[in-house]
């Protein structure tokens, strides 16, 4: 039986963009060499962290959504992450029935709001009005 895992790691932010987009691509590539289909990437970039991890204050932010039939799918993304030593912290979760529903409706809001042409989208500006 195939199961839903959800994963975010947290790279260091000595990395260059460029190169932390590769680090998470290698991440990517190792799940489909464990005969893994991954079924959702998010960036959420370089954000501040909660505490101070290994003298660092900040950190990018991935998550991948992926499925597997292997039960050691887990143990064995752990020993990568492990091994790599961009990787700051990471969390592997199995998803339930109802944390799939809430990643469906999440990736449904996220291609909602990213379809919106800039021009479409709802501007907030004021008019302000010369007082004499």
């Amino acid at each position: 039986m195939e199961k839903r895992y959800e994963t975010v790691f947290i790279l260091t932010p000595v990395l260059s963009e460029e190169q932390a987009k590769e680090a998470a691509k290698k991440v990517a590539q190792f799940l489909k060499q464990q005969k893994a289909k991954v079924l959702h990437e998010e960036v959420w970039g370089l954000r501040k962290l909660a505490y101070p991890i290994q003298k660092k204050s900040t950190g990018f932010y991935f998550l991948f959504e992926f499925s597997s039939e292997s039960p050691t799918i887990v143990k064995a993304l752990e020993t990568f992450y492990k091994r790599d030593e961009r990787v700051l912290r990471y969390l592997t979760v199995a998803m339930d029935k109802y944390a799939i529903e809430y990643a469906e409706k999440r990736k449904a809001k996220l291609k909602s709001s990213s379809s919106i042409p800039s021009s479409k989208k709802k501007r907030t500006t004021k008019k302000v009005e010369d007082v004499d």
